[in-house]
């Protein structure tokens, strides 16, 4: 197999965040040097940390094993450890053994950064005044407004995943993200992570479960 890159760069307000960046196999040959990478990151007390997996293209056990090893630590100190851009072979083995209830995984770098930030938003917030929370409270009701488009927008992306496998019960989930990215569902891009989210969400994942809403949504 072939060896591990490893980088490391900041992002967020303040450069607060530090992102791993990997590349190659996570394997018990090349896993202690991610160890080291962020064992450095803990002792300089950087505890907002992105695993960015993008070009990995295996996992072992070994590499899944220091991130789950670590996470206990990093959040006793206020922090967290999220994985990025997972390609689907390395998630299915995520989600195999169950991490996705232990680890957060994102598609993109962006939305893990908007993950910490709203984070580190609600626990400042937390720490404000009785008077200030009040007065977070209802500037947070007066943009309620703006945040409707969001929400009808997740609406409209699970319209139309139903109304698709209500057609084609048997679509995989690749071919349902290209179906969702044409004109006829308005160019929907969703990734595949985010896909598969959806689906768990509408408990849409297997075949089965889909067998049976094509069924039902036809009575």
């Amino acid at each position: 197999m072939e060896g591990i890159q490893l980088s490391v760069e900041k992002t967020g307000v303040g450069d607060n965040i530090s992102v791993i960046k990997v590349g190659g196999y996570i394997d018990t040959t090349t896993s202690s040097e991610l160890e080291h990478a962020l064992d450095t990151l803990l002792k300089e007390d950087s505890y907002n940390i992105i695993i960015d997996l993008g070009n990995v293209d295996y996992v072992s056990s070994a590499g899944w094993g220091i991130f789950i090893s670590e996470i206990k630590g990093i959040r006793e100190k206020g922090g967290d450890l999220k994985l990025v851009r997972m390609i689907p072979e390395v998630y299915e083995v995520f989600e195999l053994l169950e991490f996705h209830y232990i680890l957060k995984a994102f598609d993109t770098l962006e939305e893990a950064v908007k993950d910490f930030e709203r984070n580190m938003s609600t626990q400042q917030t937390s720490g404000q005044s009785r008077k200030e929370r009040e007065l977070s409270g209802a500037v947070a009701q007066e943009s309620d407004a703006s945040a409707s488009p969001e929400k009808s927008q997740s609406q409209s992306i699970e319209g139309a995943i139903k109304e698709i496998i209500a057609e084609n019960p048997d679509i995989s989930t690749s071919q349902l993200a290209r179906t969702l990215n044409t004109p006829q569902y308005g160019n929907i891009k969703l990734g595949w992570f985010g896909l598969r989210k959806t689906l768990k969400t509408l408990q849409l994942k297997s075949p089965k479960d889909r067998k049976q809403f094509a069924t039902n949504y036809k009575k």
